[in-house]
């Protein structure tokens, strides 16, 4: 059997469609960064949320500079209309027990649904970065609009 297409997550923001791993890429070339995952959100009021979750390398700080090196990197690399919203470090990113980044979830959990329908956390490298993923989630629906 020979499989083609993309396996990861599609992003169409402004109607310009562009895989994650495109993205992901881009990003992960850069030393500062371990890895990355970036989701694209529909939101209730019609909204398009795309922030970007990076795993810094050991003794890197996310100041103002490297947000503008990583925006510059994907302006290059992808596109100017796939610079993220925001730029957020996480303590790691949740994959699949075969290495697959959960993309799909993760933006569930960002979205609201509940952990429980969402993913089994026995199916996860590190689970606790689902919880930390929902917590996300939940700290942002409570932010004034």
């Amino acid at each position: 059997m020979i499989v083609h297409g993309r396996s990861d997550s599609t992003l169409n923001r402004n109607g310009v469609r562009l895989g994650s791993a495109d993205i992901h890429d881009v990003v992960e070339r850069l030393p500062e960064i371990t890895e990355a995952l970036v989701i694209g959100a529909e939101e209730p009021d019609g909204g398009y949320w795309m922030p970007l979750f990076v795993v810094l390398a050991d003794g890197v700080t996310l100041d103002d500079a490297l947000r503008e090196k990583i925006k510059e990197a994907i302006r290059t690399g992808a596109s100017p209309r796939h610079v993220p919203d925001e730029i957020i470090e996480v303590p790691g990113i949740p994959h699949t027990r075969t290495g697959k980044k959960l993309e799909v979830p993760v933006k569930r959990l960002l979205q609201g649904a509940p952990v429980e329908q969402v993913v089994n956390p026995a199916a996860v490298d590190a689970p606790d970065l689902i919880d930390h993923f929902a917590r996300l989630g939940t700290e942002r629906r409570r932010r004034p609009a």
